[in-house]
């Protein structure tokens, strides 16, 4: 079976707006260049442009895996961004001359079973639009699902098996709306735990036959009472949102977005003189109980949108190293689901913090806000997974509370609580009860 490039139909639709960019991506952060670029700026014609590009390329350092990168300028923004907001290289040399990043970016492009597919890159407020606000992503997917096996030689059973367990695992996310999304993560959790013990086996028929099975039971709802009793608890919660979202405050660069969306936050849950983690949960479980959970039952399929656009992006259940001694579904799960924790908690403060008029433009700034900051960084994934694991949060339990959105009401919550004005520095992580 050979490559196959499998572009889902909003990742064709995308298309730059350039100057109509309100987050343009030639701005904020290193722009690498790769040896084929390099090599096209030096064959250039010789003239300003030429002149222009060479004398902004800075040689790598040792800390980087790229070749090369641009010099920014004033504003950390490309030398080449006009103050029109376009690229002067794509204007007078046209797409094909741009580094590969800038001409790929905001897709990203993978491969499983022989296939290529692509999603979308959420840090671009345009890309997360076209993924937000799709009227149904699934079922864009649904017909592109391969019930089958893949006979590529030297595939191990539960490998040559991966298109099906794919096909499985998206039709568990947006297949059976009859569970809440919060449960649906959660049997994913069960199925990978479920496909790490079948790492080993030579048997395909019991490979299919857990499958099966698995599926079967999601379909007729026998693990939905015990799903039900599992244990909520806002405050740990809440925890792992404010640790999650201060992981890269000293190593990354803030970015004025990222820092509007971090003040809302903190400002929707009760941010203040004299609050303590036992306020901030109340005031994190009235904002998602009174404005996130309305407004996205009002839009149902804007944070599944997200998910079936992350799974394709983390290449889910079976990530980048699935071919290694070390992959593990479980761990591809954390990471996946550190995201959507994170991505979610962020929402419910935001909600707080606008109230009445929280609608889907504040979910696509906030969500484009965090992707910037923590998508692109190459040790969130690892970061992530490792403090899930410290708290002790990693286990079925421990899953249940930080997923679901039962958020339960705190004692010290009332109709009264209004968010506090921004302030001006960002104060979040484990600190938070410490120095609030």
């Amino acid at each position: 079976m050979g490559p196959e490039t499998v572009h889902l139909p909003y990742a064709t639709l995308f298309r730059c707006i350039g100057a109509e960019c309100e987050d343009t991506c030639c701005a904020g952060w290193s722009i690498p260049l790769d040896q084929a670029a390099c090599t096209r700026f030096t064959q250039m014609k010789d003239g300003p442009l030429k002149g222009h590009i060479l004398s902004h390329i800075e040689p790598a350092t040792e800390a980087t895996n790229q070749l090369a990168s641009f010099r920014m300028v004033s504003g950390n923004r490309c030398p080449l961004l006009s103050q029109s907001g376009w690229c002067h290289l794509q204007e007078q040399e046209g797409e094909s001359a741009l580094p590969h990043t800038c001409r790929t970016y905001p897709r990203y492009v993978q491969r499983l079973a022989g296939e290529l597919e692509t999603a979308l890159a959420l840090s671009c407020p345009e890309a997360a639009r076209l993924v937000l606000l799709h009227p149904n992503l699934f079922a864009t997917i649904a017909p592109r699902l391969k019930l089958e096996r893949d006979n590529t030689p030297g595939l191990t059973p539960l490998m040559a098996w991966a298109p099906f367990i794919r096909a499985i695992v998206f039709t568990l996310v947006a297949g059976h709306r009859d569970y809440p999304l919060w449960q649906r993560l959660f049997l994913l959790r069960l199925f990978c735990h479920r496909l790490d013990g079948l790492q080993k086996e030579t048997d395909e028929r019991k490979i299919l036959k857990f499958v099966g099975d698995f599926e079967m039971s999601v379909a007729a709802g026998s693990l939905r009472t015990a799903i039900n009793t599992l244990p909520a608890n806002t405050e740990a919660q809440l925890d792992i949102v404010l640790q999650l979202a201060g992981l890269l405050l000293h190593e990354s660069n803030i970015r004025p977005r990222f820092v509007k969306t971090i003040e809302a936050f903190t400002a929707g849950i009760g941010n203040g003189p004299g609050a303590t983690l036992a306020s901030l949960a109340a005031g994190y479980a009235h904002a998602q109980n009174h404005w996130l959970s309305p407004m996205l039952a009002r839009h149902p399929l804007m944070i599944e949108n997200w998910l079936i656009n992350a799974i394709v992006r983390y290449r889910f259940p079976f990530g980048k190293q699935s071919e290694e001694q070390n992959w593990s579904a479980v761990s591809e799960f954390e990471s996946l689901a550190a995201d959507f924790v994170l991505t979610r908690g962020l929402l419910a403060g935001v909600a707080g913090y606008h109230r009445e008029a929280f609608d889907t433009q504040h979910v696509i700034a906030t969500v484009q806000a965090s992707a910037k900051h923590f998508e692109h960084h190459p040790g969130f994934v690892s970061k992530a997974r490792a403090l899930v694991a410290e708290s002790r949060m990693s286990d079925t339990n421990g899953w249940a509370i930080l997923l679901q959105d039962r958020i339960a009401l705190g004692q010290q919550e009332s109709a009264q609580l209004r968010p506090q004005p921004p302030t001006e520095t960002v104060q979040i992580s484990h600190e938070v009860e410490q120095s609030l």
